[in-house]
């Protein structure tokens, strides 16, 4: 089964309050087909991003997804995870070798930087978390 992963992190502040947001969608009808959605205290946007990620890939192998197609407004995390930057930052090591855990466990998974505007679904829940996570 293929589905595409639509992620986003976000920080108020960099660092700031931080939250994630990520969808999957079925590729061919557009239907959700699982959200998550976290407020993480207070960190970077990058690490929000990749938590993001995180989560939408165990959203995607939670629903038995073979091949994933993860579209993302964060140019760092895409480039990174497709293997052409090197994941310098000492708190985001981690998480991209979560992340590549993850991956491994997918047929096949592609990674391509979307605009902003083309994110709206999981950018809504980050800021969704942010805002939940200010309530507390």
């Amino acid at each position: 089964m293929k589905v595409v992963v639509e992620a986003d992190g976000g920080s108020r502040g960099n660092p700031g309050p931080a939250g994630y947001g990520a969808v999957v969608v079925d590729p061919v009808s557009d239907e959700v087909l699982a959200e998550r959605a976290e407020g993480i205290g207070v960190t970077t946007n990058n690490v929000a991003e990749y938590q993001g990620l995180i989560a939408g890939l165990r959203a995607a192998a939670e629903l038995g997804a073979t091949e994933v197609d993860v579209r993302m407004d964060s140019k760092l995390v895409v480039e990174q995870m497709s293997g052409r930057w090197k994941v310098k930052h000492p708190a985001m090591q981690p998480l991209a070798l979560e992340a590549g855990r993850l991956v491994r466990g997918f047929g096949s998974v592609t990674f391509e930087w979307i605009p902003r505007l083309r994110n709206r679904r999981a950018d809504a829940l980050a800021n969704r978390a942010m805002d939940a996570q200010a309530a507390r």
